[in-house]
């Protein structure tokens, strides 16, 4: 409750390792967001817009939503990164995978 009214203390905003920004509330397509020390990673988050896609050869209309990984490579390998991102594209696209 306090973290929605925004009454957070700063010690209880301390010691995180990965952060999440979501714009999407606000329209906004795409973003990257820069880490915030000392964490390894934090993920963007936009908006969910209605796109044309090809799915079977044919053009048919997706909710489509963009995110951006930001990684400190000292810490995250890219290829653990972007292994991170397929995975978490794979469990939004089919969500009853994790009921599995």
């Amino acid at each position: 409750a306090r973290t929605v009214s925004k009454k957070l203390l700063p010690d209880e905003q301390m010691g995180s390792t990965f952060t999440i920004s979501n714009l999407g509330m606000y329209g906004v397509s795409h973003f990257s967001a820069i880490i915030n020390q000392p964490n390894a990673a934090i993920l963007s988050v936009a908006a969910t817009v209605k796109k044309p896609v090809v799915i079977n050869n044919e053009i048919v209309i997706r909710p489509m939503m963009n995110m951006s990984l930001t990684s400190d490579h000292r810490l995250i390998d890219g290829l653990v990164a972007a292994k991170f991102m397929t995975d978490l594209k794979a469990l939004i696209e089919n969500p009853f995978s994790l009921l599995i």
